[in-house]
């Protein structure tokens, strides 16, 4: 843990956040990181959230928002929803774009506008863009100090998910994809004033994009009011969590449950294998079976991480850092990863993680974990302690001091050009 992070802006500042796409329910890694961070800053500061979204006009969604963040401004653009056929073709509609989809569809002519404006008569200290997704958003020239929150290395995740997907039609949308995301990530990241990674490897990825003093980082973090650790399980459960309509959970399943479970199932016959998380893609619920049960949507995790004798990240494509890692570490569960999986986290294989890339040493350390009871207890121990570092509050500290530079630094000079601010 970096020191001088742990002390927080001696002035209120006046910060607007601009979120694409509705922030509730918090149901995936970016939702959780985002909201944590905001409540933190809501409590010492004057925050505005901009959040936008599209389909039909959610009326509980906007009154929630306002609820949880007072002033908070939320906008329906009438975008196509979550409908595949409109999807389908907004997507052709957007190909001869320069710019990627990912990015054009959460672009909209209401939220430039309400930014224009704001940001002209510089109504706020500092600007964070949340997530990519959303800087097509903001102009050109920026008259507020800007930061952009990177959740992900965009077009790595996107090179990724183009090596992996086994639908052509797929795998040729990824690739141009990834290809259009190479060179607006670049231009993204060296136009904002600064730059939020989730981890060092971020960090280095992004920094043969601009300046590397242009970048910080503010690592992952995790609510240990929520997980806390609890007596170790006894059944041999191994469970694995997340969004199941995102594709890197999609393909992890699927690579997991043909190449490495027969394997687990083999050597330790009476495992089971639960697979929890929303919106199962028919590749994921046609795992179901005897051994293997697809949950779907469930009111929380927790329960059954506790249940848990062994967590499983067996993700090939993603980028940025997996909350549910550290997560299962603040319950004291033993975790197997892919390197992919546990890409950016401050974890210590064969310590407080076992990290496999190989199926069959994926499943080895799986079936390890089962069956040696002391090895288990040792690296749920050491997984408690460590993920125990990265309370939110802390976190959200870290996330405070890098934009009450930005903003500071801009007030001392009336001059946005980048200036180191080191983690």
């Amino acid at each position: 843990m970096e020191r001088g992070f742990n002390r927080r802006s001696e002035r209120r500042m006046k910060v607007l956040w601009v979120k694409g796409g509705k922030l509730l329910p918090v149901d995936t890694g970016g939702k959780i990181r985002s909201i944590n961070i905001l409540r933190q800053l809501a409590e010492r500061h004057e925050l505005t959230l901009l959040s936008y979204y599209g389909g039909r006009r959610d009326e509980a969604y906007e009154s929630e928002i306002a609820r949880q963040f007072p002033g908070a401004v939320t906008v329906c653009t009438a975008a196509p929803d979550s409908n595949m056929l409109r999807q389908a073709l907004d997507y052709a509609l957007h190909i001869p774009s320069r710019a990627p989809y990912a990015v054009t569809k959460f672009t909209s002519s209401k939220v430039k506008c309400i930014l224009k404006g704001w940001l002209a008569e510089r109504r706020f200290d500092v600007a964070v863009c949340d997530f990519l997704s959303a800087s097509l958003n903001f102009p050109s020239a920026l008259e507020v100090p800007t930061v952009l929150f990177q959740h992900n290395v965009e077009s790595i995740l996107w090179q990724r998910q183009s090596h992996h997907e086994p639908n052509l039609l797929k795998r040729m949308a990824f690739k141009l994809e990834a290809a259009k995301m190479t060179g607006y990530e670049r231009a993204a990241v060296d136009r904002f004033h600064h730059v939020i990674a989730v981890s060092e490897h971020d960090r280095k990825l992004m920094s043969a994009m601009t300046d590397p003093v242009r970048i910080s980082v503010v690592p992952t973090g995790v609510d240990l009011r929520q997980y806390r650790p609890g007596p170790s399980a006894t059944a041999p459960l191994v469970v694995f969590t997340g969004s199941m309509d995102w594709e890197a959970n999609i393909d992890g399943c699927d690579y997991f449950c043909r190449e490495v479970w027969p394997a687990v199932r083999k050597s330790v016959p009476g495992a089971r294998l639960r697979i929890v998380g929303r919106n199962p893609h028919p590749r994921v619920e046609r795992l179901a079976g005897e051994d293997i049960e697809v949950t779907g949507t469930v009111p929380s995790v927790v329960e059954h991480l506790r249940e848990a004798a062994v967590v499983v990240v067996p993700l090939r494509i993603g980028g940025g850092t997996r909350l549910k890692i550290y997560e299962a570490m603040a319950m004291g569960k033993a975790v197997v990863s892919t390197s992919v999986g546990a890409e950016g986290l401050d974890v210590n294989h064969a310590s407080d993680i076992l990290i496999a890339d190989a199926a069959d040493e994926f499943a080895r350390s799986v079936i390890a974990l089962l069956r040696d009871e002391q090895l288990r207890r040792r690296i749920e121990g050491a997984a408690a302690r460590q993920a125990a570092r990265f309370d939110w509050p802390v976190i959200a500290d870290r996330f405070e001091d890098v934009i009450a530079r930005v903003a500071g630094r801009a007030e001392a000079t009336r001059d946005f050009a980048p200036a180191a601010v080191r983690v």
